[in-house]
């Protein structure tokens, strides 16, 4: 289900990279800076909304919270399919529930004028920011699933395996929503997609049970969920009727999370990395076409962007290595993670490499770009099991918002700071030079040097403030 929910997540987000440029555009004319200042927005939105979320998941409990999170972000996901009806009639005082009419109405206005670009980005803001505070519910809850039913030594792959649901939801996005948007509009496409979200909601609503309460688990299983003994009192045995969150030990707030050493090297891990994978997410598509010419809809095009993320799902593997660390060297939980992030960051290093061999062929690019997504994959996985390790259960909803929130905000900057280079780069032309390359390409290169030596910069910052022998605060 957390595999499941994150995939829908990613395919959310997917809808509009793939089909702005090929199908919105031409329509609001919109250009490269406008499609990145829409996507920065979002990214703050989202982190605004995950420490909110965080804290809202271990109030309510993931049953209820889970649900509510994914209803609001699957609706903000279809609002999407009427922003060209609600910019027609903003402008123009026709309301039509038919989606060619609205364009051709809006055709007529003229598709070029100022007026269409900025409302219609103003009415995609407005959906983006429902859709991400519903989507900065997912992590939050599902890693908190994952500490009520894994002990440490587990989790890092568990989290791995569901958030490969990442990597799964942006790998089937190319094949199936240029078909959509060709065949029956980019509307349909947000519509389709959106829809997917309630029917995982009424899913989660019947089957979900925490494992205190459920008939499916036996004695055995629940004896190795509580098989870390400073967490044993967290789960306690006897059931009661109802799936509400158990209050056995003090929630840690989230003012109290920010005084400990803990939080902010946590912080500093996401904070430094993940505006990585949301450059990925977002720009590989656009990459792909102004370099190579394939758009999102062609074979070709399609092609590169499951051949990513085909790849970045060996982070699987990467979520592995720590519970193999533990299980045969006998390392502590803190050890295993930083030994393994220590890896994963030496693999980043091969994103110098990543402009210079894409000059070869699409397929070298799209190759290194899915092992830099795997190694990053991997280090969040590990990330987020850092959280279950420091933190007592019922706080860790709070600690995750906090964490997303500066993940939220390094991908704002990344995005914002990224469109404006790629503008400038691309205006500038041949006058913009950096390590040989010119233009848009000169400005990517900058981008993907920046994201080699990102993680080996947060790695050592975070081992400056949590050696390996580290104690948790608790």
């Amino acid at each position: 289900m957390l595999f499941l929910a994150t995939t829908i997540n990613y395919m959310d987000r997917q809808v509009l990279s793939l089909t702005w440029k090929d199908f919105i555009a031409p329509e609001f004319a919109w250009s490269d800076e406008d499609y990145g200042r829409i996507t920065s927005l979002f990214s703050l939105v989202y982190a605004i909304s995950m420490l909110l979320a965080g804290k809202f998941m271990d109030i309510v409990g993931v049953r209820r919270g889970y649900a509510w999170a994914v209803a609001l972000w699957s609706l903000g996901a279809m609002l999407h399919a009427f922003c060209g009806i609600a910019t027609c009639g903003v402008l123009t005082g026709v309301w039509t529930a038919d989606f060619n009419g609205a364009k051709e109405t809006l055709h007529n206005f003229g598709v070029a004028g100022l007026p269409i670009t900025t409302i219609s980005i103003y009415m995609f803001l407005a959906c983006r920011f429902i859709m991400a505070i519903g989507q900065a519910g997912n992590f939050p809850a599902a890693v908190k699933v994952t500490t009520e039913y894994f002990p440490k030594r587990d989790r890092a792959y568990t989290i791995s395996i569901f958030n490969n649901g990442a990597s799964v939801g942006a790998l089937i996005a190319p094949v199936t929503i240029p078909v959509l948007a060709n065949n029956f509009g980019w509307e349909m496409a947000f519509i389709a997609v959106g829809a997917v979200g309630y029917l995982w909601m009424l899913l989660w609503i019947i089957f979900y049970v925490r494992p205190q309460h459920n008939d499916y688990v036996n004695q055995a299983e629940y004896d190795y969920i509580l098989q870390d003994d400073d967490m044993s009192d967290e789960l306690p045995p006897n059931k009661s009727e109802d799936n509400t969150e158990p209050v056995t030990q003090e929630r840690i707030g989230i003012l109290r999370s920010l005084t400990m050493r803990h939080t902010w090297a946590l912080i500093i891990g996401r904070f430094m990395t993940d505006g990585v994978w949301w450059f990925f997410l977002f720009w590989t598509p656009i990459y792909i076409y102004d370099f190579y010419g394939y758009t999102a809809d062609s074979t070709t095009g399609m092609g590169l962007i499951v051949m990513l993320y085909l790849i970045s799902m060996l982070s699987v593997l990467g979520g592995y290595l720590p519970t193999h660390l533990m299980t045969k060297q006998g390392l502590t939980p803190n050890a295993s993670r930083s030994r393994s992030m220590f890896l994963f960051a030496l693999i980043e290093l091969i994103g110098f490499l990543a402009v210079p061999l894409g000059t070869y062929s699409p397929w070298l690019f799209v190759t290194v770009v899915g092992i830099m997504a795997a190694a990053h994959q991997s280090w969040s996985a590990n990330l987020y099991s850092m959280i279950g390790d420091y933190f007592p259960r019922n706080s860790i909803g709070t600690v995750t918002g906090i964490n997303g929130m500066a993940g939220g905000a390094a991908s704002y900057l990344v995005m914002l700071s990224s469109g404006s280079l790629l503008a400038y780069a691309a205006n500038a032309g041949e006058t913009f030079h950096f390590m040989g390359y010119e233009g848009k390409q000169a400005a990517y290169m900058i981008v993907f040097c920046c994201f080699a030596m990102m993680y080996l910069i947060g790695w050592g910052l975070m081992r400056l403030i949590i050696p390996d022998d580290a104690q948790t605060d608790r």
